[in-house]
């Protein structure tokens, strides 16, 4: 080998690099590898490949963060299988551009889909006894089931039509009369230079995808984690606890913790399962599953491979999978500043916010002015949810934590549980990003062009936050 190490394919090393079209395409024809410098950062160099990645599992860098197994691909006929040909995209102009730029042609869209009877579903929740807010774990598993089934048509699909890899892929759950139907849907991407490769899939659109090469991570496969759990607990609460006083109950922040971070936990497992050391984009949403209490968390990210061995050993340190809420823009802005995203950090703290004190009395009556108790107990418990995104940042070694946001949900019976969640990063010498700016054409957002004001949006994507979810309906 000449010295060189194998890298997977999907790395994006030398020869293996998409070669781009576009006018000034040389920027992008080789992935630079990282070599030391007598200052102690990095500089930029082109590695050649000399050996095709096998079906052995090695360590990257000698971290033990370990290779998946590259897959015998699928060889596209070649990028020029569309010529003359009518393509169907998902991709707008902008995306066009973008991906042009690290190499990439369109493809026509790619489809996956599976349904359940909404009965079939709540056969799961009738008779479920489980810890109060705690996870329903049969029903995180048909869930799942039904999220992966409809991708692997998804990657039937891409397959049959031989593509390098699909961008902006969803996963939406669509409620129809009596049933809910799981649905993916992307778009095909085929490399420029024709180059045969495990096809990827990613969450992210073709303008996060462009930000997300150029700041070093690689797309592999957009993977998910999720738990469902029972929200129907305030009267049980009541039930359970009769000398219940307001202010933090403990024995319920630590389920509620344990039960948000199941999501977490298993997107980073699949990520391990595909050979990627980093979750990028990640995006949370709750939502509510049928009518008997149950909400569903689920994240959704693209699993991806940073070459760099600074990024690398950094994410064996952090149990070998760096993951990060940041958007695309946000963390190729981060990573020309030279930090790294570390983890993305949940902290909850469950409340009783009246049962006694008299303030359940104040909120009904016609008192006026601030309830100075209530004010302050409800500035405690976000408080007490950033204390507790502190110390795993603290753990972790971060220098901050970037993108903090509070959310407050109401869990019934005068019981709120109050969410902070960010994502810690640290900075290292060496990491930068390839290019010096980000085009224009991969900030701008797409103008909606199509807009129905009619109420019958059943459809819930997962490629939208929970808040910008919630804006839509408003509007709607």
């Amino acid at each position: 080998m000449d010295g060189h190490q194998t890298q997977p394919q999907f790395s994006y090393q030398g020869s293996d690099y998409p070669q781009s079209q576009h006018a000034d395409s040389s920027d992008y024809s080789n992935q630079p590898s990282y070599q030391p410098e007598d200052d102690g950062g990095y500089k930029f160099s082109p590695q050649p490949v000399n050996e095709q990645p096998t079906g052995s599992v090695e360590p990257v860098y000698g971290t033990g963060v370990p290779v998946a197994p590259s897959l015998a691909p699928v060889p596209p006929t070649s990028s020029t299988t569309n010529v003359g040909a009518t393509v169907y995209t998902g991709l707008s102009g902008n995306e066009l551009y973008c991906l042009n730029l690290v190499g990439y042609n369109p493809g026509n869209l790619v489809v996956g889909n599976s349904v359940y009877a909404l009965g079939f579903i709540g056969s799961f929740t009738s008779g479920v006894r489980t810890t109060i807010g705690g996870e329903i774990q049969q029903f995180t598993n048909m869930i799942a089931g039904g999220r992966k089934l409809s991708l692997q048509r998804l990657e039937q699909e891409l397959s049959q039509l031989g593509g390098n890899g699909a961008s902006g892929v969803t996963s939406e759950l669509v409620f129809h009369p009596g049933n809910i139907e799981f649905l993916s849907i992307g778009s095909t991407i085929y490399r420029q230079d024709s180059q045969p490769t495990t096809a990827i899939t990613s969450s992210a659109d073709g303008q996060e995808f462009y930000c997300q090469v150029d700041a070093g991570y690689m797309p592999v496969k957009f993977v998910f984690g999720n738990v469902a759990y029972s929200i129907g607990i305030g009267r049980n609460i009541l039930g359970e606890l009769k000398e219940l006083v307001k202010g933090e109950i403990k024995q319920y922040s630590n389920v509620f913790n344990i039960t948000r971070n199941l999501a977490l936990q298993r997107i980073i497992q699949e990520a391990k399962t595909c050979g990627a050391n980093s979750v990028i984009g990640i995006r949370t949403t709750i939502l509510p599953i049928g009518s008997n209490g149950v909400q569903e968390m689920i994240m959704i990210g693209t699993a991806s491979y940073n070459s760099n061995p600074q990024v690398a050993s950094l994410a064996a340190s952090v149990g070998g999978v760096l993951t990060s809420d940041l958007t695309a823009e946000e963390t190729w802005n981060v990573t020309s500043l030279g930090y790294v995203p570390l983890k993305l950090i949940l902290g909850t703290s469950v409340y009783s916010i009246g049962v006694a004190g008299g303030i359940k009395a104040a909120l009904r009556g016609y008192f006026k002015g601030e309830i100075g108790a209530l004010t302050q107990m409800i500035y405690g418990a976000r408080e007490e949810s950033l204390k507790k995104v502190q110390q795993q940042a603290e753990e972790v070694g971060a220098d901050k934590v970037l993108g903090i946001k509070t959310y407050i949900y109401q869990l019934g019976g005068d019981v709120i549980e109050f969410l902070a969640i960010g994502t810690a990063v640290k900075r290292i010498s060496g990491v930068r990003s390839r290019s010096d700016q980000i085009p224009p054409q991969a900030i701008i957002r797409d103008k909606t062009t199509f807009i129905n004001t009619a109420d019958m949006d059943y459809s819930t994507t997962l490629n939208k936050s929970s808040v910008e979810y919630q804006d839509h309906k408003n509007v709607v």
